[in-house]
């Protein structure tokens, strides 16, 4: 048996960290997602894909309610962090995404140094109490995203100054900065070239040791590299979720295989 299928079935006996049951979302009147069951384990890499508009993004934004920032968006459902209900009124949406941070399709610097990009976060939250005790933040940070050795000598340079896969990297490390429990990335390579792609995805498989990843993305072949689970959304429906393999050797559902196999997309 090969360590992906060795890591697989460890993974599925880990606890979740995320539990979705019944996640319905409207856009008004756009009903665009339907009836989402699932449970996201810790430490992973969960992988989702399907056609552009079938929802993978829509949900990804349910999980640390970035949909709170669209007027017209309703959810109905429960999703669970930890056994606690992140959409009850107790919960502060701020907090929230401390815990569960997002990293973007296109990478998206502060106009800011380097250094203020990475330490905006713990500022804001009032995690240190000194200018020492942040400067090691940004560096555990920056180096968690294996960013630290190329810029550790111009952190006061402006973040959008760096190359695309650098900005993404630093963009991972902001996110990672204030210590979350799950880490959200929406497409994160499709703005970049197939090198700066390579690393970053080098980098989420390192990430796993100590982030839950959720990763939304459009091409499969990254889906099969990275993730450990793969759920497989199309026309606002979640169809199937299962070990990243036997989502891609074995699946269960028509619809998938028809996906997989490029007749539907």
């Amino acid at each position: 048996m090969d360590g992906m299928q060795t890591a697989e079935q460890d993974i599925a006996t880990r606890a979740a960290k995320i539990s979705a049951r019944g996640v319905q979302v409207w856009y008004g009147q756009n009903h665009a997602l339907r009836d989402v069951d699932i449970d996201i384990p810790e430490r992973a890499v969960t992988a989702f894909i399907g056609p552009s508009g079938c929802g993978k993004s829509t949900f990804l934004r349910c999980l640390n309610r970035m949909n709170d920032t669209v007027a017209t968006a309703r959810i109905e459902g429960r999703i669970l962090l930890d056994g606690e209900d992140i959409y009850d009124a107790r919960v502060d949406p701020v907090q929230l995404r401390a815990r569960v941070g997002m990293v973007f399709q296109k990478p998206n610097p502060f106009p800011k140094s380097i250094y203020d990009n990475v330490a905006y976060g713990p500022r804001i939250h009032g995690m240190t109490r000194t200018r020492a005790e942040l400067d090691q933040v940004v560096e555990t940070a920056l180096r968690k995203a294996a960013l630290w050795n190329e810029v550790k000598d111009r952190l006061d340079a402006p973040g959008t100054g760096l190359s695309g896969g650098q900005q993404q990297r630093l963009c991972i490390a902001r996110a990672i900065a204030t210590a979350p429990e799950v880490l959200l990335m929406d497409e994160p390579c499709s703005a970049l070239d197939p090198i700066a792609t390579a690393q970053v995805e080098e980098l989420i498989d390192e990430l796993r040791d100590q982030f839950s990843v959720v990763i939304v993305t459009h091409s499969m072949q990254q889906a099969a590299r990275v993730s450990q689970k793969t759920a497989f959304f199309h026309l606002g429906n979640l169809v199937e979720y299962d070990s990243t393999t036997r989502i891609f050797t074995n699946p269960k559902d028509p619809r998938t295989e028809s996906y997989i196999t490029g007749r539907i997309g």
